[in-house]
């Protein structure tokens, strides 16, 4: 216990700046003293002394304002930060190296008894406010961001944002679909700004189905082009003044006219 307790101090020292010694720790980490008397209601719990383990895990709420269910089981140097409004569920499971923010529930999405909680492999790190629902697992090494919505397994290493939780993933490797695309949506000079290739978001999706239409009307325009300048060699070179075109109708000819060209050009490189 006391080995225990000596680790999860040096865990605040390693993950919180302004910890200073170990007196103003033990008597003002409020993440400490929830934690301390975790350990205890836990050990009630096993030897199934369940009412005082309630009891006690009780008396940590109202002290610290955080909510530990004496089930949970918690691994070592276990680190809350700031704490206020934490919730951990029955049975939910947290391994080593794990810190929670303020504000973040691991909760359950059912009423039924058994494994209803997430399981957070070692060295996960929680964000403020965000909601980990059911009994998945969150891979060791991820991150999930402040005020996520985590309602699926998370990778091991991968950060999980927004709500519902999408994921972003780095050094992946890109397929050649993959490649094309973002290929030509820098040819086009589109730029999604805020999302990446990996993000599990309707939006995202329906962005790649918009570029991969664009380009195909832009290959079926090339090949138009092509056709009528067969068709007619002058069909690049006419006179459009020689017309009563308005200046805003020779405007949108001439970028016709232009992108002809560079289609033109693309499809010869």
């Amino acid at each position: 216990m006391f080995k225990q307790l000596k680790e999860d101090i040096q865990a605040v020292f390693a993950r919180d700046p302004a910890a200073r010694n170990t007196l103003e720790v033990l008597t003002t980490y409020p993440g400490i003293h929830a934690l301390i008397m975790h350990r205890v209601a836990h050990e009630l719990w096993k030897k199934d002394l369940k009412g005082s383990a309630r009891a006690l895990s009780s008396l940590s709420r109202f002290a610290t304002g955080i909510e530990i269910h004496p089930g949970a089981k918690i691994g070592r140097r276990f680190f809350i930060d700031h704490g206020m409004g934490v919730v951990i569920g029955e049975t939910a499971e947290i391994g080593d190296d794990v810190t929670l923010y303020h504000g973040v529930t691991l909760g359950g999405t059912t009423w039924n008894k058994g494994k209803r909680h997430p399981t957070l492999e070692d060295g996960v790190v929680v964000g403020a406010g965000a909601k980990i629902l059911g009994p998945l697992i969150i891979g060791k090494g991820a991150k999930i961001g402040s005020n996520a919505v985590v309602t699926k397994p998370v990778p091991a290493g991968v950060t999980a944002v927004g709500s519902a939780a999408r994921f972003i993933q780095k050094d992946l490797d890109k397929n050649a679909e993959e490649m094309r695309r973002e290929s030509y949506a820098q040819s086009i000079g589109f730029e999604p700004y805020a999302a990446t290739r990996d993000q599990t978001d309707p939006l995202l999706e329906g962005m790649k189905v918009l570029l991969d239409r664009i380009q195909q009307n832009e290959v079926r325009m090339n090949t138009l082009c092509k056709r009528l300048t067969a068709l007619d060699p002058t069909f690049k070179k006419q006179n459009y003044d020689q017309h009563p075109f308005s200046d805003e109708e020779l405007k949108i000819i001439e970028e016709v006219r232009r992108e002809c060209e560079a289609q033109h050009k693309m499809s010869d490189a």
